[in-house]
């Protein structure tokens, strides 16, 4: 069953102005944990008085969808894979509900800092690299030492997956600290080896962003016993729709937490697919399922 949004009644409201005025944290430390919906529903009611609620035309939260960038021999996942310090993601964002879109790419900073930086972009191409794109996201690996030939490397990054998910942004103003929350979470192959949408189930990918030290969320979910977990929802996404991939890192989130998720995969692998993977690449890349292209349609329209 799908998850219904999280009950946020009892935080107190800001705008989307408010949130960027003082809560830009482009470069910061982020833990991620997986959680059931249940215990994401017991962290917001832990910090009542502690946190204000993203609202946005009444709604405190919002619907996303992510494409995600990779070259043929899957630089971006095995870097991560192989616990590189010099590693990047290459996205689209488009925020459902607005129609807006960004090109973002996430590089590794100073102390395993996340660095991320984007560009506005139109919601009818999230779906391809322009050449606009590719330049900017060749200038940023550039900046981050990513890579030697970043312009090679960038000519080369194709879709190969995507996410839609919900998303319920929390400012907690006295540790200068953000939260979001997502649920009802499910991946989208775009290499055409499964079909559908594969679903996350009744979990919460739980994402606290501060500026160095943990802060109340992070002592909250301690004290509840949630640790931090190695789980992205590229990384973690695309291991579990192409099993063949090394996939260690996320070995127990995937074989504890996502069984569902696992077995969705083997009932729809191959169906109607030519590609497959391999160790190390993806191959006869197929266009964006007709799930995901319907949805960032009717953003950009």
């Amino acid at each position: 069953m799908t998850p219904s949004p999280l009950d946020t009644s009892h935080l107190e409201r800001m705008s989307l102005d408010e949130l960027n005025a003082v809560a830009g944290l482009l470069t910061r430390v982020d833990r991620k944990y997986l959680v059931p919906a249940t215990a994401a529903q017991g962290l917001l009611d832990s910090l009542t008085g502690q946190a204000r609620v993203l609202s946005i035309a009444g709604a405190t939260f919002a619907h996303y969808a992510s494409v995600y960038f990779d070259t043929p021999a899957l630089d971006s996942y095995l870097l991560a894979a192989r616990k590189r310090r010099r590693r990047f993601k290459v996205r689209t964002r488009t925020y459902l509900d607005s129609g807006l879109c960004f090109l973002e790419v996430k590089t590794r900073g100073a102390r395993g800092a996340t660095v991320k930086k984007r560009l506005a972009y139109d919601a009818g191409s999230a779906e391809v690299l322009t050449r606009e794109g590719r330049d900017f996201v060749a200038a940023q690996l550039a900046a981050a030492q990513v890579s030697a030939v970043p312009h090679h490397l960038v000519e080369t990054l194709v879709p190969v997956m995507g996410t839609t998910y919900e998303r319920t942004t929390v400012h907690l103003p006295a540790a200068s600290a953000r939260l979001t929350l997502d649920t009802c979470l499910a991946w989208q192959d775009l290499t055409g080896r499964v079909a559908g949408d594969v679903p996350a189930g009744d979990l919460a990918v739980v994402e606290t962003k501060n500026p160095a030290a943990p802060g109340p969320a992070d002592r909250l979910l301690w004290a509840a016993g949630h640790r931090p977990t190695r789980v992205s929802k590229y990384a973690t996404g695309l291991a579990l729709l192409h099993p063949g991939l090394p996939s260690n890192k996320w070995h127990r989130v995937m074989r504890q937490d996502l069984q569902a998720a696992l077995r969705a995969v083997g009932d729809r692998a191959g169906c109607g697919a030519d590609a497959r993977a391999t160790g190390s690449s993806l191959t006869r890349r197929r266009p964006a399922t007709s799930c995901l292209r319907n949805t960032l349609r009717t953003a950009s329209s």
